[in-house]
């Protein structure tokens, strides 16, 4: 009688992906905040309103994101806090999917635990995860579609039917229409599935993959048959040619993202792991060839995914952290190839803590430092004193996030303010795209037509149109000022 499967390391694994996902949580109640967030969150409470993106009003994006945000505000209110939540949670389960795959598939038993503990603690301790993997944007979605696509995909050449194919398919298609950031993956797992097939019909597979990559698109493929103009501008037009319109140093930005990493301890140990753990496959591993194959899935995402983000113009280093989970994996190839040489090959725990240690120092000296930084509460507090001073429904002029706090429309063509860059479009194209030019929102501003504005930072309005003499009164509250009361 054969004796019964070892559940101990899954416990163990599950555990700390437990208290990694308690981590996230937590943060992303408390600290997590990101200016941009707020034009995600907007779009998901017009989309409750009954507004479909790109034909009522202006979104560079694919859309699944944001209608999965409005569906979980539909649930559990219109709120920052539900859709930081289910980001945070998404996260984490994108972390026990890759450590997972680690513990189910590597071959050293006495290392195996160690190293999905590993890979878990590099993807879950990352600072650029736990700052944008914990907010309204698609990054923690996607994270989680990715990996598990990644996982369907792995599975399914050792299975005759196409269903996990066509999951795989599916999941990753999903992600780009979360965010474009990821459409490498889908066209990465369906050639490894057609090259890597061990059972069934190669061409079975790729047509049940292709049909599922329509079915994530419907969405899209709906909103195209009502405006085809108005969504090819935005999921491709703006993304290609207008999204470095107004930035002058989008080269030089570029190249510092591209070599942030030489300042980041985290990206150094992450990469060099993961390098590491190509190397050994190459050249020193007896792993079987399929095996193999799998850990070598993971650094072609690495590569397609680097590249693709590298080229977003502008790109950031957030970016960058859709590749954590795959290098992740790898790094747990290198933690073995290394340490097993450097201490004992029977003794892995000192290489895991000397790993986790080094990993979890630039996290925490990165929350210390944000202690202080400007966070939901302060933009809940900044909301509370524009409400006060605008009466419903008088005109208001603020950014996303005010709209999405005080719950008041924003006027056709403020949805987004990074728009009012594209004034030089035809006038037909920005009245179908409901665009306003800055020319024509400045003059609004000048004629005094909002009853309130609201601004932070070097905001052109305040700088440009002297708000402070076309308002009679103003309140600061950090770097922001709000102001009412137009001078007739």
């Amino acid at each position: 009688m054969s004796a019964a499967p070892d559940k101990k390391p899954i416990l163990i694994l599950t555990a700390v992906v437990a208290l990694l996902a308690a981590g996230l949580l937590t943060y992303s109640q408390t600290i997590a905040f990101a200016w941009d967030e707020g034009f995600h969150l907007l779009t998901a409470q017009l989309i409750q309103s009954g507004k479909r993106p790109y034909l009522d009003f202006v979104f560079p994006q694919t859309p699944l994101n944001a209608y999965w945000n409005a569906a979980w505000m539909s649930i559990f209110g219109a709120t920052w806090r539900a859709t930081h939540a289910v980001a945070a949670l998404m996260t984490a389960l994108a972390v026990w999917l890759a450590s997972g795959f680690v513990l189910s598939r590597f071959p050293k038993p006495g290392w195996r635990l160690a190293c999905s503990l590993t890979c878990a603690l590099l993807i879950g301790l990352s600072v650029q995860v736990f700052d944008f993997g914990t907010i309204a944007q698609a990054y923690g979605f996607c994270l989680f579609l990715i990996v598990a696509a990644f996982r369907a995909a792995v599975a399914s050449v050792h299975r005759s039917n196409v269903w996990l194919a066509a999951a795989a398919g599916f999941l990753a298609s999903a992600a780009a229409a979360s965010s474009l950031l990821t459409a490498p993956v889908a066209p990465v797992l369906l050639i490894w599935i057609l090259i890597s097939n061990r059972a069934g019909s190669r061409l079975a597979k790729a047509a049940a993959f292709a049909a599922s990559v329509l079915i994530a698109f419907l969405p899209v493929i709906w909103l195209f048959a009502e405006g085809a103009r108005q969504v090819f501008f935005n999921v491709i037009e703006y993304n290609f040619r207008y999204r470095q319109v107004n930035w002058e140093g989008a080269v030089p930005h570029n190249l510092e993202v591209l070599t942030s990493w030489i300042d980041s301890w985290q990206a150094l140990l992450l990469g060099l792991l993961a390098i590491a753990g190509l190397l050994f496959l190459a050249v020193r591993s007896d792993w079987d060839r399929s095996l193999r194959a799998e850990f070598y899935l993971c650094g072609w995402l690495v590569l397609a995914l680097g590249l693709h983000v590298s080229t977003a113009a502008p790109t950031f280093e957030r970016y960058y952290l859709l590749l954590a989970p795959f290098l992740a994996i790898l790094a747990a190839a290198g933690l073995y190839a290394l340490g097993s040489r450097l201490f004992r090959p029977d003794r892995p725990w000192r290489s895991v803590a000397l790993v986790s240690v080094l990993f979890a120092l630039p996290l925490a000296k990165s929350l210390y430092e944000s202690r202080d930084d400007f966070n939901w509460k302060d933009a809940e507090n900044l909301a509370a004193i524009v409400d006060q001073v605008t009466p419903r429904p008088a005109p208001l002029l603020a950014d996303e996030l005010i709209y999405f706090l005080t719950r008041h429309p924003p006027p056709s063509g403020m949805e987004l303010a990074d728009s009012h860059k594209l004034g030089f479009l035809p006038a037909a194209t920005l009245k179908l795209l409901h665009i306003v030019p800055q020319a024509e929102l400045d003059r609004r501003v000048k004629a005094g037509d909002f009853q309130t504005i609201q601004t932070c930072g070097e905001n052109a309005h305040a700088l440009t149109l002297d708000l402070p003499r076309l308002y009679k009164k103003q309140k600061p509250y950090e770097d922001c000022t709000v102001f009412w009361d137009y001078t007739r």
